[in-house]
């Protein structure tokens, strides 16, 4: 098991990590994400944030949470509040920041990342505090939430 930087979440059956540099805004993007399902009747719920211990079962990458910190999620400037949470959950795609200077405006098809211990998942790319942003998601992989 590896303990990686990071938010877990799901929604509808979909398995979505937020990684990337620290202050790029993991959390209030999750935290968003999982608002936006809701308000559309989509099932969500947080696995973990800020911590996220990684393992492999039968192909599949899990994320759990440190038991001192299960169900609490860091909104920056508000401080850490109390959500819905489940105790693991598969990993389907890793949400990481795009570009916000422009370059590189069209990520690689199919790009992947190699997390901590050799852990990979497909990319999906998103600018930091977009509206909507599981909006954005969805249109990039539409099997989110279903």
């Amino acid at each position: 098991m590896i303990n990686i930087h990071a938010t877990a979440i799901v929604v509808g059956k979909t398995g979505l990590l937020f990684t990337g540099p620290s202050g790029w805004g993991k959390s209030m993007t999750a935290f968003t994400c999982m608002a936006e399902a809701r308000r559309q009747g989509v099932f969500s719920t947080l696995v973990a944030d800020d911590q996220v211990l990684l393992s492999k079962r039968d192909g599949a990458i899990i994320a759990a949470c440190p038991a001192a910190i299960a169900g609490l999620i860091e909104l920056r400037g508000t401080g850490i509040v109390k959500h819905d949470h489940i105790a693991q959950a598969a990993m389907h795609f890793a949400v990481l920041p795009a570009s916000a200077t422009g370059e590189n405006r069209l990520p690689a098809e199919r790009e992947t990342v190699v997390l901590a211990g050799g852990f990979e998942l497909p990319v999906l790319r998103l600018l930091p505090n977009l509206p909507l942003p599981l909006a954005v998601l969805m249109a990039k992989a539409p099997e989110i939430g279903s």
